[in-house]
């Protein structure tokens, strides 16, 4: 897939896993849109090694799949975001440029699908293989956070955007940003995928949560 669009600059391509891995430590790209299966090497394990050599990388996960398991699968591999391959190129330009400022591509449906799924089955995170990778978010001291920040925290991983936690909250979108911005560091956390892995793995949220985000 070539994506061309104002704003974005295609730097390199790859034919399987093992050749993304080469390409993105080569070429350092900001974000790499990612295929699931692929020869060699699955696009989860590529995924894995281009994050552990270049955290600052953003990965899209891409699938002719909609399946519960990868969508867990990829963000538990530090993706970022995870589309169908049948996505328009002007939503996959916008994909790009959004998580390319730090935010995830998390819709509440399918925020939704991975808490129940997770409290039916939970997933094991893949261990550390190198460095770079981050521990299991299940081990993250939430003690640090003040109760404003994890109430934060808790509807993030619900799949609330920042306007939609300034609506619920009544603060301004500075303000959640602050806030949001905070638990990345004190949590060490690269984005809002991992805030969602985090929330449902620490119990923040629970089967049926996610259904509750419309407006009060």
């Amino acid at each position: 897939m070539i994506l061309t669009a104002r704003g974005i600059d295609v730097v390199g391509e790859a034919s399987d896993g093992v050749e993304a891995v080469t390409v993105a430590r080569e070429l350092r790209p900001d974000v790499v849109l990612m295929d699931i299966r692929m020869p060699n090497m699955d696009g989860l394990e590529a995924t894995r090694r281009i994050l552990a050599q270049a955290p600052e990388c953003r990965v899209i996960m891409l699938t002719t799949f909609d399946l519960d398991k990868y969508v867990y699968a990829a963000l538990a591999a530090g993706a970022s975001g995870f589309l169908l391959k049948d996505v328009t190129p002007a939503h996959l330009a916008a994909a790009v440029r959004l998580v390319d400022t730090g935010d995830a591509l998390l819709a509440p449906a399918i925020t939704r699908r991975l808490v129940e799924r997770f409290a039916a089955d939970p997933p094991t995170p893949a261990p550390a293989t190198g460095p770079g990778l981050a521990t299991p978010a299940v081990h993250r001291d939430l003690a640090a956070l003040t109760s404003r920040e994890r109430e934060v925290l808790t509807w993030m991983g619900r799949g609330l955007s920042n306007t939609e936690l300034a609506g619920r909250l009544t603060l301004s979108e500075a303000t959640v940003k602050t806030h949001v911005a905070r638990i990345f560091s004190k949590l060490s956390l690269r984005d809002r995928a991992q805030a969602v892995v985090l929330a449902y793995e620490t119990g923040l949220v629970a089967p049926g949560d996610a259904d509750a985000v419309g407006p009060q």
